[in-house]
């Protein structure tokens, strides 16, 4: 008879944890979480996407420092991350922007979900226990989940900002609106980068795992700042940078680079 397989139950515990805050996300941005919200039930839908990320990054790396990464856990991790960073997210995007063309929304909240799942599928097949977690080949899942996660974050920003200055009937008639119509469009690009083959760095794994070098300490201190600064507004900005630095570097090594190079050499 064969023995029964171990679970390690502390990194299971932690996916587990992100499976619940997805499902959390959903229920709060229909509205039926708990009445305690005041309005602000798309906010904490997004809170909860974040602290899903913060649970995602913490279980790969506790199975690894306690020598209990499994194939069940690898396993069990996408299917978490398939509703933290793939539908609810979609779902998210829905009720943020539902004023606005809603048979486009439903089918870009679809598209996003099934391209995470792609993604995710992907990155199984191609990713083993000896690989080096430095990188990833499309914009990863909590990446794409956070860029839409943000605006939420963002227009809680602005609704403090316009209630602190004298722009609220800019940010009231002009901003705000522009902020629910452009996160379809968000949504969408980072679906599509997600099913890319555009590399990204894995953020969290390279900042507890090396040393840095002096202009990326400036970067680091640099984001710091602008969160001082803008508090809520900075979260999609350097949402937005990270899923876009890639594309344009890569564009810039492979296409004007190597055009440079091509009519030096003629």
């Amino acid at each position: 008879m064969k023995r029964p397989r171990l679970i390690a139950l502390f990194p299971t515990m932690l996916t587990l944890a992100n499976a619940a805050c997805g499902f959390a996300c959903i229920t709060f941005a229909a509205k039926v979480g708990p009445e305690s919200t005041e309005g602000n039930h798309l906010l904490f839908a997004s809170l909860f996407i974040f602290l899903g990320m913060l649970f995602d990054a913490l279980d790969g790396s506790a199975a690894r420092l306690t020598n209990q990464t499994s194939e069940f856990g690898a396993e069990l991790d996408s299917l978490c991350d398939a509703i933290t960073f793939g539908v609810a997210p979609a779902f998210l995007m829905l009720q943020f922007s539902r004023e606005y063309h809603g048979r486009l929304l439903w089918a870009i909240g679809m598209v996003f979900a099934l391209c995470a799942l792609l993604r995710l599928a992907r990155f199984n097949i191609e990713t083993d226990e000896e690989d080096s977690h430095d990188s990833f080949s499309g914009l990863p899942s909590p990446a794409a989940a956070g860029v839409v996660a943000s605006f939420p974050i963002a227009l809680r920003g602005l609704n403090n900002l316009a209630e602190e200055s004298a722009l609220a009937p800019f940010i009231n008639e002009w901003a705000i609106p522009a902020i629910k119509m452009s996160l379809p469009f968000f949504t969408l690009m980072a679906a599509i980068l997600m099913v890319s083959r555009i590399p990204y760095p894995h953020v969290f794994n390279q900042l507890m795992q090396r040393k840095h070098r002096r202009w990326e300490v400036i970067q680091i201190m640099f984001t710091l700042a602008v969160v001082y600064l803008v508090r809520e507004l900075a979260v999609p900005v350097i949402f937005l940078f990270f899923a876009c630095a890639a594309p344009v570097r890569a564009v810039w090594k492979d296409v004007i680079v190597a055009r440079l190079y091509k009519s030096k050499s003629v």
